[in-house]
């Protein structure tokens, strides 16, 4: 168990380090004049106390031994984090809405969390503001990571962040650093992360929403995370301006933050040229949204072209990267917009961004691999090594990637038959396990757009939860843990 002691002290600083997060929406219930401070004040001093606790019972064993976390140490930790934090996230929600069960509160604290952006909760628009900033601020904090933010500001820890950072950092090339020190690194995708998020912002309040739905929206949109201030979510302020503004910010949220941290590094714009994701996630996103609106207009949905346009862009975009939002209720669009969309969601955000699903480089590392076997069949032996860009990809990244994708399938066909074993619908069933592994927001049928989590019963929630953590986890990084080789020495 002594082994485990440098995870148990980390993850007592980083609960300790969460509990500075309840001073924003404590702040913003003081401004809006709200009685708000047991409400956000005593989950503040239990996560102090709590992860203080834990910090200071493990220090002496982790100055001692000062080794670097070591791989399993790192799956230990992320999975820890991302099933203990939540416990703290939680605890406003139940004390703001004394109605809301344990587990619709566990959930909606793991939907900001992982950024699925699904909700239990309904009536949004009468609901404080500081419990809007406060799921806004879990979308935001979760979009980059945790575990990224503590190794960006914890380095003193006195246990090494490398296998954190790869860890936590979705896709499947994790090795890659773009500084000599993990630390410098996500210090460098932190201030891209923030800097990105203060522009949308200002741009969101230039389009015409108030400076608190700008703040709130603003988070959200960097995080791909969905939650609005508003049940209509962006069909509320019915501005092109405003959703304009949204498309642009979740579709550089959606490319690689390393991509950005090395255009703005350099000041220099080819860098998006270079990416081999960045062209294969825009062209998805644009052709995605073409193809939706032709079949908006085919089908008469909208018969004003710039209205099938408008609302394709937007939801195509939305429901793509992850993030969630809507302009309209797509749901009672021909079944085909949605379902499209829904599968758009499973590939289109790019590795090292906030968005989910299983990243577009394995999409397209996928494809590859696939054209690669038909050569080798009929050309048995040709030497035809894999390529992206000018870069070999080496076989044990294809292996994992082919693994990958094989527990993908078999994580949505598991969830779905537990969701039909509980008395769910299929359509219902599959579509939300679906937006919850890509942590994608909305489904379809009873958890559409205009509709929430909350028709679920505690099962079946149980289910979404487990199915958002694994899929904000890439599979893998939880899976691992039910291994006997992960406990053995």
């Amino acid at each position: 168990m002594s082994t485990f002691l440098p995870v148990v002290h980390v993850l007592g600083a980083i609960i300790a380090l969460f509990g500075l997060s309840f001073l924003v929406p404590l702040g913003v219930a003081f401004g809006y004049g709200e009685s708000a401070l047991p409400i956000y004040g005593i989950p503040l001093a239990i996560s102090f106390a709590f992860g203080g606790v834990l910090y200071l019972a493990t220090l002496a064993s982790v100055r001692r031994s000062r080794r670097e976390l070591q791989p399993r140490d790192g799956f230990l930790l992320v999975s820890l984090v991302w099933l203990v934090v939540p416990l703290f996230a939680m605890q406003p929600f139940m004390l703001h809405l004394p109605q809301l069960s344990i587990t619709d509160a566990y959930f909606e604290a793991v939907s900001g969390l992982t950024t699925t952006g699904a909700t239990t909760l309904i009536d949004l628009d009468h609901l404080p503001a500081s419990l809007h900033a406060w799921r806004a601020l879990l979308v935001w904090i979760g979009g980059m990571g945790v575990l990224v933010l503590a190794v960006a500001i914890l380095p003193v820890l006195g246990v090494g962040g490398s296998q954190v950072f790869r860890t936590e950092t979705p896709g499947p090339m994790k090795d890659a650093r773009l500084t000599p020190r993990i630390a410098e690194t996500a210090k460098g995708l932190y201030g891209v992360y923030v800097g990105l998020t203060i522009v949308c912002m200002l741009c969101l309040k230039w389009a015409g929403m108030s400076w608190f739905d700008a703040f709130c929206h603003a988070g959200a949109i960097l995080g791909l995370g969905g939650v609005s201030t508003h049940d209509a979510s962006f069909g509320y302020f019915d501005s092109f301006a405003i959703e304009l503004v949204a498309m642009i910010f979740m579709t550089l949220a959606a490319l690689n933050f390393a991509t950005h941290f090395r255009a703005f590094r350099q000041r220099n714009l080819s860098a998006y040229s270079r990416c081999p994701e960045a062209r294969w996630t825009l062209a998805a996103l644009v052709l995605g949204s073409l193809i939706v609106a032709s079949f908006l207009l085919h089908t008469g949905t909208y018969l004003d072209p710039w209205d099938a346009l408008r609302h394709a862009f937007f939801n195509t975009i939305s429901v793509a990267t992850t993030a969630g939002f809507a302009s309209t209720d797509f749901s009672i669009w021909p079944e085909f917009a949605p379902v499209f969309m829904l599968f758009l969601s499973c590939f289109a955000a790019s590795a090292g961004s906030t968005g989910g699903g299983i990243k577009m480089i394995r999409a397209v590392l996928m494809f590859k691999q696939t054209a690669r076997e038909m050569v080798r069949i009929l050309h048995p032996r040709v030497v035809n090594p894999l390529r992206l860009g000018s870069d070999i990809v080496d076989n044990k990244v294809i292996f994992s990637m082919l693994a990958f994708m094989l527990m993908y399938g078999a994580t949505i066909v598991t969830l779905t038959i537990a969701m039909l074993f509980t008395g769910l619908d299929v359509i219902t069933a599959f579509t939300a396990v679906v937006s919850c592994v890509n942590n994608a927001g909305p489904g379809m049928n009873q958890v559409g757009p205009a509709t929430t989590f909350a028709v679920l019963s505690d099962a079946q929630s149980w289910i979404c939860i487990v199915a958002m953590i694994l899929g904000r986890l890439e599979l893998f990084t939880l899976l691992v843990l039910f291994t006997p080789g992960f406990w053995r020495k």
